[in-house]
């Protein structure tokens, strides 16, 4: 989503470039960039390397996918290097750790390459490595915060120059006004009381998104509150052992007491309809968040936000000026901050229409690419406002 956000953003500050999206596996992205006027190329990944990453059990299970995988990895960046030939780039511009590494290696000779971080890299003992290794082969790297952009420093040195460009989300999409979804219908449950306050974690189920803590706090709710809870959000992963599964987060509401007051919605696509459902957002990552792209959404739709405030979540709000903060991993301190909002419709209010504005002001699409092609001008002249050149932009996924 962050990265169709860029490409909305630079393709309507210059209609005249031409971008390409080089994917490492079909779905829906394919059919939303080509909607927005990006060609797109997918080469998928071999099977080896898609599962390939740190959350595959340890060091050694590490370097033994890593073997594995070897071979698959070397045919996958001879293709990805043809391909890029074929497509005569200005400026490569990847989008995922794996794909940082490949392009570093596939890129045509003397094509810039812009790695845009998304997560952290120090916690990763397979791809800091990688990426230390390749730093010499990249132009500049973007983290999407600057706890991001320090730790991508931290890793490849300050020989790499790198920026902080936080992401934007689209505010006509994610905005107060618009469509509810029936939450209870899509979580298989009776329709609640009119009076009900709906408070949802809306998260992918990567372990560290908190998905235990929430459950814990929920239980901690007074039980005399009119509440119900959801879980929203499937898993979207292919890497090994990286995320939970429904399953495992029903059985722990009911161990807890509280599986006739939690919904699972699965996936939903329709995520801001989802979070205008909702009285409370609540973010709960238990390690330091990159970004935190849903407390962003959450705010510009006017939500009472809850963030878990580490790492680039805390970056982006004002405790108890337009979202309320608590310590990851900390179910006591979440369940307090849920009740307190439960409680008081005025602080309700008062959070969703003060993160309207932090929306407004901080994360709306055209600050992108007035970010990004001073960058781009910067690393390719050509392309500077008085050339005609054409861009044709490989961002790897």
């Amino acid at each position: 989503m962050s990265l169709m956000d860029l490409l909305a953003s630079m393709r309507a500050a210059e209609p005249e470039w031409r971008f390409w999206l080089v994917l490492g596996e079909d779905g829906p992205l394919v059919e939303q960039a080509r909607a927005a006027g990006v060609q797109v190329v997918v080469a998928p990944f071999p099977p080896a390397l898609a599962r390939l990453g740190d959350s595959s059990g340890g060091p050694l299970r590490a370097l033994w996918s890593c073997f594995q995988a070897a071979a698959s990895t070397i045919r996958y960046a001879s293709k990805l290097r043809r391909t890029l030939g074929e497509l005569h780039p200005d400026l490569v511009h990847t989008n995922g750790f794996k794909m940082h590494v490949l392009a570093a290696w596939a890129r045509p000779k003397h094509v810039p390459v812009i790695w845009h971080v998304r997560d952290y890299v120090s916690t990763r003992p397979l791809m800091k490595r990688l990426l230390r290794l390749c730093a010499g082969r990249c132009s500049a790297a973007i983290g999407n915060s600057l706890s991001v952009a320090n730790d991508v420093q931290k890793v490849c040195g300050s020989q790499l120059e790198t920026l902080c460009i936080y992401n934007a989300i689209d505010l006509e999409r994610y905005s107060p006004r618009g469509e509810r979804i029936d939450l209870d219908s899509l979580a298989g449950l009776s329709a609640a009381a009119p009076a009900t306050i709906r408070i949802g974690l809306v998260a992918t189920l990567a372990h560290w998104k908190g998905h235990a803590v929430f459950l814990r706090a929920v239980a901690r709710l007074p039980k005399d509150l009119p509440y119900r809870a959801y879980v929203i959000g499937g898993p979207i992963y292919q890497t090994e052992n990286s995320q939970r599964t429904i399953w495992d987060l029903r059985e722990l509401a009911a161990q807890l007491g509280i599986g006739n007051r939690v919904g699972f919605t699965g996936y939903v696509a329709d995520t801001a309809g989802a979070m205008r459902s909702l009285d409370i957002l609540v973010h709960a990552s238990t390690q330091p968040e990159p970004f935190g792209r849903v407390i962003a959404e959450g705010m510009a739709c006017g939500r009472a936000v809850i963030c878990s405030a580490a790492g680039g979540a805390a970056e982006l709000i004002s405790d108890g000026v337009d979202a309320l903060a608590h310590p990851p991993g900390d179910d006591s301190a979440l369940a307090a901050r849920m009740a307190q909002l439960a409680t008081d419709a005025q602080l309700r209010a008062r959070l969703g229409l003060a993160g309207r504005a932090t929306a407004e002001r901080r994360f709306e699409r055209s600050r992108l690419a007035a970010q990004l092609i001073p960058l781009y001008n910067r690393l390719v002249p050509q392309l500077a406002p008085q050339s005609e050149a054409d861009l044709a932009q490989a961002i790897g996924r």
